[in-house]
């Protein structure tokens, strides 16, 4: 993300106001007016929802029963072609209102919340948030063709420039595909004027990741990825017989499990059109991971399916331990917290009509359902631990240490309030603050090192720009419970500085900054305190992530000259792109070793000047990815580092958690 500005260059309005000023948008052309609100952004997440689109209706076709197989393909001509073995789009006329006499496949093509999700019998469940899907996908791609196949014929519309129908739906002759007699395929082309700001590009780690969770959800479905971009295509299948349960193991792989086995349930309650299913595992770790979805749809910020496992699970797992004698009758309850340390937990349900709430529509608000999950989890996570003594031993020692954990933190938490209260106005000896009092102006730049500190002291605007150096690396916070954290210098110094306190009791309101910038070096030693930091955040500081006030500065890591100018590279990418474009280029080109080698004015000018700077900034997507991310990184399991940053270190363009 870039922080340079721009400046409004709209038309100021008239007084004279009137039935010519009001406008009427067409079809699509809300869409192409404001992409924004149907897809999020015309950045990266945003070309990327286009597939997503797509590919929930195929899904929807598999959670009917009808579709068995999904394919994704990313051709070599920048398009993405998804085609599934479902019932295929309608193609009979459309039987009465304003479209009447036009196709269906037409109506669902070009009408925004046309589908078989509002009612009818097409879908008792569906995914698609708005109903307004494919059409959406069609109004920003240059170009679109659909083939549908119904009873072994082979049915096409193609459309142009954002949704212009090019002739009418037409029979082409038999389903060329072998063995399958309908389905739907959908072509498209992203148009690179509505995505200019990040490009076109697919980034196959991130539909993979995707898809893969989908492959998660619908238990048995086979989802086809293929890439045709590079030179030998690059094919992967996602498919699980065991569903969620498979998906635990996955996010448990690179942790230490507690134990082998996964408990998990299921329960449907087909009067209220109501399904949940339950898969849990606990790790050694300190960290619990608890991921929603309801109907396929990420709900990142929980909703009443996750309160109600919630309130099962603390109350089960109290009633357990005391019936067995291992919490003394004069011992306190354990908390959720204390119980849900190391768990790693998918609650998957099915509804008829969901309801989503929260900024960014990823709670579940349906109530019912609270109690649905609840019931559900007291009867069989209670007939799970009774059944697995052993297991059950385990999770419950292990929360009982959690506890004794948490007190511990609590004492450490209030020594560092003391130890601040104690001196003064309480910031960290090394912070050179800024004089701003408005956190929404205020920058708080992490710089590893006292020397490179002391070089972007001098390289800042004081009025707005923070500088915090830190020795070395900090503590790895993934193999560290709290009270330990608390006990460490560097993470001390942070906590106070940023001033919203930590863990479950961080509240980004109160945080002092709202843009948190970790500055280290362009090599390896950098990058790895880079994700330290980054660790530390997401874990202990995560709704400032989620607020988007965490960014990574990018020093440059070449310079060279021409003519008399000095020109910053960012890394090898750009070094080789600057060749292509300038062949004849012989000066020499200096490797820039570190911050501290740099001078003020060059730091200001490459790094920390806002009108001349770039910044990425640091978001969180989906929380089992980023959970699983966080784990593989910094976890210790080596095996596993190594293999995910060999097969993304193509994508590192893109830093999404």
């Amino acid at each position: 993300m870039s922080s340079t500005e721009k400046k409004s260059s709209a038309k100021k309005p008239t007084a004279d106001y009137g039935a010519k000023d009001i406008q009427v948008l067409e079809g699509l052309d809300p869409v192409r007016k404001r992409p924004g609100m149907y897809i999020g952004s015309t950045g990266l997440a945003g070309l990327h929802h286009l597939i997503w689109e797509v590919v929930d209706n195929s899904v929807d076709e598999a959670m009917a029963g009808f579709c068995t197989r999904i394919d994704i393909i990313i051709q070599a001509d920048g398009g993405c072609r998804v085609e599934d073995n479902g019932r295929g789009i309608p193609v009979d006329p459309y039987p009465s209102g304003p479209h009447k006499g036009k196709s269906a496949a037409e109506v669902v093509l070009t009408v925004l919340h046309a589908g078989g999700k509002f009612g009818g019998e097409g879908y008792k469940v569906s995914g698609g948030l708005h109903g307004v899907g494919v059409s959406v996908v069609n109004a920003l791609s240059t170009k679109l063709l659909l083939e549908i196949d119904r009873d072994g014929d082979r049915y096409e519309l193609e459309f142009v420039d954002g949704g212009k129908m090019k002739g009418k739906l037409q029979k082409t002759g038999s389903s060329p595909a072998k063995g399958r007699t309908t389905g739907t395929s959908v072509t498209f082309y992203p148009d690179p004027i509505i995505f200019a700001a990040e490009g076109t590009e697919f980034v196959a780690r991130t539909v993979m990741e995707r898809l893969q969770t989908m492959a998660f959800l619908n238990k048995d479905l086979e989802v086809v990825f293929s890439d045709e971009r590079a030179e030998k295509v690059q094919k992967v299948v996602f498919q699980y017989k065991g569903g969620i349960v498979d998906f635990v193991k996955h996010l448990n792989a690179s942790k230490e499990a507690l134990f082998s086995k996964v408990a998990h349930f299921e329960v449907e309650d087909e009067e209220e059109g109501m399904q949940a299913a339950v898969a849990m595992q606990w790790n050694t770790g300190y960290y619990e991971g608890i991921h929603g979805y309801a109907n396929g749809i990420s709900t990142t910020e929980g909703g009443m399916h996750v309160e109600g496992f919630k309130t099962a699970l603390t109350s089960v797992l109290n009633k357990y331990a005391r019936d067995k004698g291992i919490l003394k009758e004069k011992e306190e309850n354990l908390l959720g917290e204390d119980i849900r340390e190391g768990m790693t937990a998918i609650i998957a349900v099915k509804l008829r009509e969901p309801q989503f709430e929260g900024q960014t529509k990823a709670k579940l608000g349906n109530v019912p359902m609270r109690s649905f999950v609840q019931k559900a989890t007291n009867k069989a996570l209670a007939e799970w631990l009774d059944e697995n003594p052993a297991e059950s031993n385990k999770v419950v020692k292990k929360a009982i240490a959690a506890a004794q954990a948490r007190l511990a933190a609590k004492n450490a938490r209030n020594a560092v309030r003391r130890k601040t209260a104690l001196a003064g106005a309480g910031m960290p000896d090394k912070l050179k603050d800024c004089s701003s009092g408005s956190p929404a102006e205020s920058e708080l730049f992490i710089v590893e090192g006292d020397s490179a500190g002391g070089t972007a002291v001098d390289a800042r605007d004081p009025r707005v720009q923070a500088i915090l150096p830190i020795r070395g690396k900090i503590l790895n916070v993934e193999r560290s419970r709290l009270d330990k954290m608390l006990k460490n210098n560097e993470i001390q110094a942070l906590i106070t500085a940023i001033g919203g306190g930590v863990g479950d009791e961080f509240d980004a309101s109160k945080a002092r900054y709202h843009k948190i910038i970790a500055l280290a070096d362009a090599d390896v030693d950098g990058s790895h305190i880079r994700t330290l930091l980054l660790t530390f955040f997401y874990r202990q500081m995560k709704p400032m992530v989620e607020a988007g006030y965490v960014y990574i500065a990018q020093p440059p890591l070449f310079s060279t000259e021409i003519g008399k100018e000095k020109i910053y590279l960012k890394d090898e990418v750009a070094k080789a792109a600057f060749l292509a474009d300038k062949p004849n280029h012989k000066k020499e080109f200096q490797r820039l070793k570190g911050l501290g080698e740099m001078d003020w004015q060059e730091l200001r000018s490459t790094t920390m000047d806002p009108m001349s700077r770039t910044l990425l900034q640091v978001t969180v997507e989906e929380a089992a990815i980023a959970d699983d991310v966080m784990s593989v990184l910094m976890g210790d399991d080596v095996e596993s580092r190594k293999n995910f940053i060999v097969t993304n270190a193509r994508d590192v363009r893109n830093l999404d958690f």
